[in-house]
């Protein structure tokens, strides 16, 4: 009987090895009979995001395309290129856009007519030239009798005066295509009045009115030679004052 409890204890002995379980060793104080270490402490064991990819690594949610990185928005074909620059001489990058508009240089190249006319196109407002020599007064001409010549219409009050301007019109035309005589001496463009006119040296010459032929009766040899010296390079670029 005692040989077959002795063989029964060593049978469970050894199962208890097996199995991890000591024999006759006090349980530790506060511990519980089913809590493993882990359980106890929730926070053990290993890193819960261990072999989790970190959601802020990887690429840089800032990165990717450089919004700046792309060809210049700006860039591209220059819109002058191939162009002549038609205002060769000036910087082509000054003021305004060269190739903004068909002209760039509209305006710049601009010239007053050789001869002032009305807005109908009317020399002396339509007064007959040779009439200051032949009868000493402004005479109106006859739209029956016109004749084109400097880009403007002539108008006669006789067949006579017509085809005496026709003849020789630098003789009756009058002195700096007809415009101000005392504005032309000081550099200016600008229109006359019919009734303002005086003959010199057999030369018709025109002012702007009675009150402004004053002023250039008062040194006309001087206005004369300082007008000659403009004319007519004074009309480039220039603009007519009405």
């Amino acid at each position: 009987m005692r040989v077959k409890y002795l063989a029964a204890l060593a049978a469970a002995a050894v199962l208890a090895a097996g199995l991890g379980i000591a024999f006759n060793q006090p349980t530790p104080a506060g511990a519980g009979t089913s809590t493993s270490v882990a359980q106890a402490n929730p926070c053990a064991g290993a890193n819960p995001c261990a072999g989790k990819v970190n959601p802020c690594a990887g690429a840089n949610p800032c990165a990717g395309a450089n919004p700046c990185a792309s060809a210049n928005p700006c860039a591209g074909a220059n819109p002058c290129a191939g162009k002549a620059n038609p205002c060769a001489g000036a910087n082509p990058c000054a003021g305004a856009n060269p190739c903004a508009s068909a002209n760039p240089c509209a305006g710049a190249n601009k010239t007053a007519p050789l001869v002032y006319s009305d807005t109908n196109g009317l020399a002396i407002r339509g007064t007959d030239p040779v009439a200051y020599f032949t009868e000493g007064k402004p005479v109106q001409g006859n739209s029956q009798l016109e004749y084109e010549w400097n880009n403007a219409t002539w108008k006669f009050s006789s067949p006579q005066n017509r085809a005496l301007f026709i003849s020789n019109p630098t003789a009756y035309a009058p002195q700096y295509g007809g415009y101000c005589a005392q504005a032309l001496s000081e550099g200016n463009v600008v229109s006359t009045d019919p009734n303002a006119w005086k003959i010199v040296d057999d030369k018709l010459y025109l002012n702007y009115s009675p009150a402004v032929q004053q002023q250039w009766m008062q040194d006309i040899p001087g206005h004369i030679a300082q007008a000659d010296a403009k004319w007519p390079k004074v009309l480039e670029g220039a603009t007519v004052f009405q």
